[in-house]
Protein backbone atom coordinates (compact mmCIF):
# COMPACT_ATOMS: atom_id res chain seq x y z
CA UNK A 1 0.00 0.00 0.00
CA UNK A 2 1.45 3.19 -0.90
CA UNK A 3 1.58 6.33 0.74
CA UNK A 4 -0.75 8.07 -1.35
CA UNK A 5 -3.19 5.48 -1.11
CA UNK A 6 -2.81 5.66 2.58
CA UNK A 7 -3.20 9.42 2.07
CA UNK A 8 -6.46 8.28 0.00
CA UNK A 9 -7.62 6.31 2.89
CA UNK A 10 -7.46 8.89 5.87
CA UNK A 11 -9.34 11.66 3.43
CA UNK A 12 -11.76 9.40 2.95
CA UNK A 13 -11.89 8.56 6.51
CA UNK A 14 -12.34 12.41 7.40
CA UNK A 15 -15.08 12.97 5.35
CA UNK A 16 -16.69 10.45 6.74
CA UNK A 17 -15.53 11.66 10.44
CA UNK A 18 -17.45 15.18 9.31
CA UNK A 19 -20.20 13.77 8.08
CA UNK A 20 -20.57 11.73 11.28
CA UNK A 21 -20.55 14.56 13.28
CA UNK A 22 -23.04 16.27 11.70
CA UNK A 23 -25.71 13.67 10.80
CA UNK A 24 -24.84 10.76 13.25
CA UNK A 25 -24.29 8.30 9.98
CA UNK A 26 -21.30 7.00 11.28
CA UNK A 27 -18.01 7.10 8.66
CA UNK A 28 -18.92 4.35 7.02
CA UNK A 29 -21.88 5.91 4.82
CA UNK A 30 -18.51 7.19 2.13
CA UNK A 31 -15.73 4.74 3.15
CA UNK A 32 -17.22 1.76 2.52
CA UNK A 33 -18.74 2.79 -0.90
CA UNK A 34 -14.92 4.30 -1.64
CA UNK A 35 -13.23 1.30 -0.89
CA UNK A 36 -14.93 -0.88 -3.05
CA UNK A 37 -15.26 1.35 -6.16
CA UNK A 38 -11.56 3.22 -5.70
CA UNK A 39 -9.69 0.59 -3.95
CA UNK A 40 -10.92 -2.52 -5.35
CA UNK A 41 -11.51 -4.20 -1.98
CA UNK A 42 -13.51 -7.08 -1.12
CA UNK A 43 -17.37 -5.73 0.27
CA UNK A 44 -16.94 -7.58 3.70
CA UNK A 45 -12.94 -6.10 4.07
CA UNK A 46 -14.61 -2.55 3.31
CA UNK A 47 -17.43 -2.97 5.74
CA UNK A 48 -15.10 -4.34 8.22
CA UNK A 49 -13.10 -0.95 7.83
CA UNK A 50 -16.10 1.12 8.22
CA UNK A 51 -17.20 -0.53 11.55
CA UNK A 52 -14.12 0.42 13.03
CA UNK A 53 -14.34 4.12 11.72
CA UNK A 54 -18.12 4.20 12.68
CA UNK A 55 -16.33 3.24 16.25
CA UNK A 56 -13.93 6.13 16.40
CA UNK A 57 -16.77 8.44 15.31
CA UNK A 58 -19.26 7.04 17.72
CA UNK A 59 -16.30 7.61 20.69
CA UNK A 60 -15.38 11.25 19.56
CA UNK A 61 -19.07 12.90 18.77
CA UNK A 62 -20.20 10.99 21.85
CA UNK A 63 -17.09 12.70 24.53
CA UNK A 64 -17.42 16.44 22.64
CA UNK A 65 -21.50 16.93 22.76
CA UNK A 66 -21.73 15.07 26.59
CA UNK A 67 -23.06 17.49 28.30
CA UNK A 68 -24.61 19.81 26.23
CA UNK A 69 -28.34 18.21 26.04
CA UNK A 70 -28.26 16.77 22.15
CA UNK A 71 -27.53 13.30 23.83
CA UNK A 72 -30.78 11.35 25.04
CA UNK A 73 -28.94 9.02 27.09
CA UNK A 74 -32.43 7.49 27.76
CA UNK A 75 -33.98 7.09 24.53
CA UNK A 76 -30.57 6.20 23.89
CA UNK A 77 -29.88 3.23 26.21
CA UNK A 78 -33.90 2.27 25.42
CA UNK A 79 -32.86 1.63 21.18
CA UNK A 80 -29.88 0.17 21.86
CA UNK A 81 -31.07 -3.22 23.15
CA UNK A 82 -32.73 -3.89 19.62
CA UNK A 83 -29.95 -1.82 17.86
CA UNK A 84 -27.45 -4.19 19.12
CA UNK A 85 -29.63 -7.95 18.56
CA UNK A 86 -29.81 -6.05 14.88
CA UNK A 87 -25.98 -5.77 14.43
CA UNK A 88 -25.17 -9.33 15.93
CA UNK A 89 -27.82 -10.45 13.41
CA UNK A 90 -26.52 -8.31 10.92
CA UNK A 91 -22.89 -9.65 11.23
CA UNK A 92 -23.46 -13.39 10.98
CA UNK A 93 -25.66 -13.17 8.02
CA UNK A 94 -22.94 -10.89 6.08
CA UNK A 95 -21.20 -14.14 5.98
CA UNK A 96 -23.42 -16.27 3.93
CA UNK A 97 -24.52 -13.18 1.25
CA UNK A 98 -22.85 -12.37 -2.03
CA UNK A 99 -20.99 -8.98 -2.45
CA UNK A 100 -23.32 -8.06 -5.25
CA UNK A 101 -26.51 -8.65 -2.82
CA UNK A 102 -24.22 -6.30 -0.29
CA UNK A 103 -24.20 -3.46 -3.09
CA UNK A 104 -27.65 -3.67 -3.80
CA UNK A 105 -29.18 -3.60 -0.45
CA UNK A 106 -26.58 -0.90 0.44
CA UNK A 107 -27.75 1.24 -2.51
CA UNK A 108 -32.00 0.32 -2.04
CA UNK A 109 -31.67 1.28 1.72
CA UNK A 110 -30.08 4.35 1.01
CA UNK A 111 -32.56 5.60 -2.02
CA UNK A 112 -35.31 4.85 0.30
CA UNK A 113 -34.64 6.74 3.35
CA UNK A 114 -33.27 9.40 1.07
CA UNK A 115 -36.87 9.89 0.22
CA UNK A 116 -37.95 10.15 3.59
CA UNK A 117 -35.69 12.94 4.79
CA UNK A 118 -37.04 14.90 1.14
CA UNK A 119 -40.36 14.49 1.99
CA UNK A 120 -39.93 15.72 5.78
CA UNK A 121 -37.08 18.44 4.99
CA UNK A 122 -39.60 21.17 6.80
CA UNK A 123 -40.35 19.42 9.51
CA UNK A 124 -40.24 20.82 13.18
CA UNK A 125 -40.30 18.46 16.31
CA UNK A 126 -40.19 21.37 18.80
CA UNK A 127 -43.16 21.60 20.89
CA UNK A 128 -44.65 24.72 21.52
CA UNK A 129 -43.18 26.97 23.33
CA UNK A 130 -44.45 26.90 27.06
CA UNK A 131 -45.33 23.54 26.64
CA UNK A 132 -42.47 21.67 28.93
CA UNK A 133 -44.34 18.02 28.71
CA UNK A 134 -41.44 15.93 27.68
CA UNK A 135 -42.91 12.57 28.53
CA UNK A 136 -40.69 9.48 30.15
CA UNK A 137 -38.33 9.69 26.82
CA UNK A 138 -38.15 13.50 25.88
CA UNK A 139 -35.77 16.26 26.38
CA UNK A 140 -34.78 19.97 25.85
CA UNK A 141 -31.55 21.66 24.68
CA UNK A 142 -30.33 24.96 23.71
CA UNK A 143 -30.47 25.90 20.17
CA UNK A 144 -27.98 28.82 19.44
CA UNK A 145 -29.57 29.80 16.19
CA UNK A 146 -33.44 30.01 17.98
CA UNK A 147 -31.31 31.30 21.02
CA UNK A 148 -33.91 29.63 22.92
CA UNK A 149 -34.28 26.03 24.39
CA UNK A 150 -36.29 23.60 22.53
CA UNK A 151 -38.54 20.72 23.99
CA UNK A 152 -39.59 17.81 22.24
CA UNK A 153 -41.41 14.19 23.40
CA UNK A 154 -40.74 10.92 21.52
CA UNK A 155 -43.26 9.60 19.36
CA UNK A 156 -44.57 6.06 18.68
CA UNK A 157 -41.48 4.28 20.74
CA UNK A 158 -42.66 1.05 19.25
CA UNK A 159 -41.56 1.82 15.62
CA UNK A 160 -38.48 3.72 16.69
CA UNK A 161 -37.52 -0.01 18.08
CA UNK A 162 -38.66 -1.61 15.26
CA UNK A 163 -36.71 0.97 12.87
CA UNK A 164 -33.62 0.40 15.48
CA UNK A 165 -33.52 -3.99 14.96
CA UNK A 166 -33.34 -3.01 11.36
CA UNK A 167 -31.05 0.07 11.96
CA UNK A 168 -28.42 -2.63 13.58
CA UNK A 169 -29.08 -5.48 11.05
CA UNK A 170 -27.61 -2.92 8.24
CA UNK A 171 -24.97 -2.06 9.88
CA UNK A 172 -23.75 -5.37 10.82
CA UNK A 173 -24.54 -6.11 7.12
CA UNK A 174 -22.77 -3.27 5.24
CA UNK A 175 -20.39 -1.42 7.80
CA UNK A 176 -21.82 2.09 7.88
CA UNK A 177 -23.67 2.37 11.19
CA UNK A 178 -26.93 2.11 11.59
CA UNK A 179 -27.69 5.94 11.28
CA UNK A 180 -28.29 6.04 8.31
CA UNK A 181 -32.09 4.28 9.40
CA UNK A 182 -31.90 5.49 12.90
CA UNK A 183 -31.67 9.36 12.49
CA UNK A 184 -34.05 9.87 9.30
CA UNK A 185 -36.89 7.31 11.32
CA UNK A 186 -36.72 9.54 14.48
CA UNK A 187 -36.82 12.78 13.13
CA UNK A 188 -39.49 12.12 10.72
CA UNK A 189 -41.90 9.65 13.12
CA UNK A 190 -40.48 10.10 16.16
CA UNK A 191 -40.74 13.53 16.90
CA UNK A 192 -37.31 13.67 17.55
CA UNK A 193 -35.08 16.92 16.47
CA UNK A 194 -32.02 16.16 14.17
CA UNK A 195 -29.76 17.41 16.37
CA UNK A 196 -30.52 15.19 19.34
CA UNK A 197 -30.93 12.18 16.34
CA UNK A 198 -27.78 12.79 15.09
CA UNK A 199 -26.24 13.18 18.29
CA UNK A 200 -27.86 10.46 20.05
CA UNK A 201 -27.02 8.04 16.95
CA UNK A 202 -23.39 8.54 17.01
CA UNK A 203 -23.35 7.21 20.55
CA UNK A 204 -25.75 4.43 19.60
CA UNK A 205 -24.07 3.69 16.31
CA UNK A 206 -20.13 2.42 18.30
CA UNK A 207 -22.21 0.27 20.45
CA UNK A 208 -23.79 -1.01 17.55
CA UNK A 209 -20.29 -1.51 15.51
CA UNK A 210 -18.41 -2.75 18.50
CA UNK A 211 -21.38 -5.94 18.62
CA UNK A 212 -20.63 -6.69 14.99
CA UNK A 213 -16.62 -5.88 13.95
CA UNK A 214 -15.62 -8.91 16.07
CA UNK A 215 -16.94 -11.48 13.52
CA UNK A 216 -15.08 -9.35 10.58
CA UNK A 217 -11.85 -9.61 12.50
CA UNK A 218 -12.22 -13.33 13.52
CA UNK A 219 -12.85 -13.89 9.78
CA UNK A 220 -9.34 -11.88 8.71
CA UNK A 221 -11.65 -9.38 7.08
CA UNK A 222 -10.55 -5.96 8.48
CA UNK A 223 -7.09 -4.93 6.58
CA UNK A 224 -5.21 -3.10 9.72
CA UNK A 225 -3.29 -0.68 7.18
CA UNK A 226 -6.73 0.74 6.01
CA UNK A 227 -8.10 0.57 9.14
CA UNK A 228 -5.60 2.66 10.76
CA UNK A 229 -5.28 5.20 8.16
CA UNK A 230 -9.46 5.91 8.45
CA UNK A 231 -9.58 6.07 11.74
CA UNK A 232 -6.41 8.12 12.19
CA UNK A 233 -8.89 10.82 9.06
CA UNK A 234 -11.76 10.48 11.49
CA UNK A 235 -10.43 12.47 14.58
CA UNK A 236 -9.48 15.15 12.24
CA UNK A 237 -12.61 14.98 10.05
CA UNK A 238 -15.37 15.41 13.06
CA UNK A 239 -13.85 18.63 14.52
CA UNK A 240 -14.62 19.90 10.64
CA UNK A 241 -17.68 18.51 11.49
CA UNK A 242 -18.73 20.33 14.71
CA UNK A 243 -17.46 23.75 13.82
CA UNK A 244 -20.09 23.31 10.71
CA UNK A 245 -23.25 21.67 13.19
CA UNK A 246 -22.24 24.95 15.27
CA UNK A 247 -23.52 27.02 12.39
CA UNK A 248 -26.09 25.00 10.32
CA UNK A 249 -29.72 24.99 10.14
CA UNK A 250 -31.46 22.13 10.67
CA UNK A 251 -33.66 22.13 7.01
CA UNK A 252 -29.76 22.32 5.16
CA UNK A 253 -28.33 19.17 7.61
CA UNK A 254 -32.18 17.29 6.49
CA UNK A 255 -31.05 18.64 3.00
CA UNK A 256 -27.43 17.43 2.83
CA UNK A 257 -28.62 14.04 4.51
CA UNK A 258 -30.82 13.48 1.37
CA UNK A 259 -28.08 14.55 -1.10
CA UNK A 260 -25.71 12.31 0.29
CA UNK A 261 -27.93 9.18 0.69
CA UNK A 262 -28.64 9.68 -2.88
CA UNK A 263 -25.18 9.77 -4.14
CA UNK A 264 -23.96 6.67 -2.24
CA UNK A 265 -27.17 4.53 -3.02
CA UNK A 266 -26.28 5.38 -6.89
CA UNK A 267 -22.67 4.55 -6.51
CA UNK A 268 -23.80 1.28 -4.85
CA UNK A 269 -26.91 0.53 -7.30
CA UNK A 270 -24.44 0.70 -10.23
CA UNK A 271 -21.74 -1.04 -8.50
CA UNK A 272 -24.31 -4.03 -7.75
Amino acid sequence: MSLLAIAGVMMLGALGGMFGALLGLGGGVFLVPALTLVYGLPFREAAGIGLMTVIATSSVVSAQRAGDGTINLRLGIVLEIATTIGGLAGGLTAQALSQRTLSLTFGVVALVIAGVMFRQINKRNALPEGDTDTGWLGGQFYAPQQDRMVTYRVKRLPLALVMSFFAGNVSGLLGIGGGILKVPALTAWCGVPLRVAATTSSLMIGVTAAASAPLYYAAGEIPPIYAAASVLGVMVGTRAGFWIAERARARGLKLLLGMVLVFVAVMMLVRG
